[in-house]
């Protein structure tokens, strides 16, 4: 098998694929997220105690001259928003998971040939 197309059907396999859509759409949740974060939550539920520190946004807020814990707190929120809308999603496909299982009713077992063979010998020998 040559490099190249060892190569290819390295690059091909659905794990590699399906790998590669998520960082891409991971990618662009996070540009969502961060505007989230910048355009909604932060003006509307820390906008007066950003007015009353004189900043606007609040990764501007910085303490000892150097330390900018309010890009700290930015990064932290969008964390949990992050982590919170993947705990509800997984929960929702979890959900539809059992739900899809339930829905499917249990195989049948039919007995074997020799299961059947052996319930006529026991059968007999009970007469």
């Amino acid at each position: 098998m040559s490099f190249i197309s060892e190569f290819k059907e390295f690059a091909m396999r659905g794990n590699v694929v399906d790998l590669a859509v998520g960082v891409i759409i991971g990618g662009a949740f996070g540009k969502i997220v961060s505007s989230l974060i910048d355009d909604v939550i932060t003006p509307l539920l820390l906008k007066p105690a950003l007015e009353a520190a004189h900043l606007t946004k609040l990764e501007e807020l910085v303490v000892l001259g150097s330390v900018k814990y309010g890009s700290f707190l930015a990064s932290t929120i969008n964390f949990i928003i992050v982590a919170f809308v993947l705990f509800m999603l997984i929960k929702g496909m979890n959900a539809a998971a059992r739900k899809r299982v339930e829905d499917v009713p249990p195989p049948v077992h039919e007995p074997s040939a020799e299961e059947k063979l052996l319930a006529e010998i026991r059968d007999l020998l009970k007469k």
